[in-house]
């Protein structure tokens, strides 16, 4: 069913242009639907924030439950953003206080950029922290993108990630571990996963606090796992949010660091993501940019439009699928006050007697 556009977000009408149904409130209001409240806590970095809002819009939206989907998009402090981008967040953003008092059925926290070598000494780690323990206690579910999955690991479990000797890049298949727990029923055994990373925490850490993995690349390490309950939160080291071009954007956007001299060495292409028509075409252009960085000349355009047709996305139907198994169980848990986490004889330490 459609997300409904509670909010003046432009993320709504970005949506509705590629073809998203999008509700207005006024026909929601019309309809005897059930509601879902998700609440996305943003902490993508400015050139990421609104890319991510639509990203994860998308996925919630294109689930196919009998619900109407409200998504509530807040923030944090300790998160430096541009003028641009705090003017949006002040538009267009819930406070955590208005989220608090009103209550959410589920929970959805990005990833976010870091400058420390340790994640507590993040600015934004405390108030993840505060967000996080209140949506243990008053959300049914929590659902952790990357970084936010290696903090609430190490808050929870008491497991620091590890700094891998290369950034894990690209696009990696995956196998199912565990093809009976709900969330990932009706699923492909096999699907890829885009990953981009410096950190890990390994499947055998995982294992060791307790924690259900679900699904795992031989070469990305885990993607899926949900903590020893099952449900309540749900962690993915991957990105299967994201677009069919968000690794070719993180590239270009490499190239130009190179370029800049903000990197010392040219980026490697993402693995399993570019073909070999699309290598050929970028290996030239590394010709060009290191000839033109040499000569203090400008840079040609990135040959972006020349290999868009050679980019595939071979993971967003199995995205949809596990996101409509999360909001599904949700749907089937959740009190419709949004402002209790379950309905009344839901066991929350066993929610559906895995």
């Amino acid at each position: 069913m459609p997300l409904v556009a509670h909010i003046d977000l432009p993320t709504f009408q970005r949506l509705q242009e590629e073809g998203e149904e999008i509700l207005a409130p006024d026909r929601a209001s019309q309809q005897d639907i059930r509601e879902l409240h998700i609440g996305l806590l943003n902490m993508m970095p400015d050139a990421a924030l609104e890319a991510t809002e639509r990203q994860f819009f998308r996925l919630v939206g294109a689930c196919n439950q009998i619900v109407q989907f409200h998504v509530h998009p807040f923030t944090i402090t300790g998160l430096e953003r541009s003028a641009e981008a705090q003017a949006h967040i002040d538009k267009y953003y819930e406070s955590f206080e208005q989220i608090k008092l009103d209550g959410l059925d589920a929970l959805i926290i990005s990833g976010a950029n870091v400058t420390h070598p340790s994640l507590p000494e993040e600015d934004f780690w405390l108030p993840l922290i505060e967000v996080f323990s209140w949506a243990k206690e008053n959300v049914a579910s929590v659902l952790c993108s990357c970084l936010a999955t290696h903090a609430v690991i190490q808050y929870c479990y008491g497991i620091e990630r590890t700094r891998l000797p290369a950034k894990r890049w690209g696009v990696f298949s995956h196998k199912l571990i565990d093809k009976t727990h709900p969330l990932v029923a009706e699923i492909n055994t096999r699907f890829d996963v885009p990953h981009s990373r410096f950190n890990e925490i390994f499947q055998s850490d995982m294992e060791h606090c307790g924690l259900k993995v679900l699904a795992a690349s031989k070469e990305a390490g885990v993607h899926l796992a949900v903590s020893p309950d099952g449900f309540r939160i749900v962690f993915f080291q991957g990105h299967p949010e994201y677009d069919d071009i968000s690794l070719l954007k993180e590239y270009k956007r490499e190239v130009k660091r190179f370029y800049n001299d903000e990197i010392t060495d040219y980026p490697p292409f993402p693995l399993h993501y570019f073909n070999d028509f699309v290598q050929q075409i970028f290996t030239d252009y590394e010709q060009h940019v290191r000839s033109a960085k040499n000569a203090n000349e400008p840079l040609n355009q990135f040959p972006e439009s020349q290999i868009l047709e050679h980019i595939d996305n071979t993971w967003k139907d199995t995205a949809k699928a596990v996101f409509n198994n999360w909001l599904g169980k949700i749907y089937q848990l959740t009190n419709q006050n949004r402002r209790l986490p379950f309905m009344e004889g839901v066991d929350p330490n066993n929610p559906f007697d895995l």
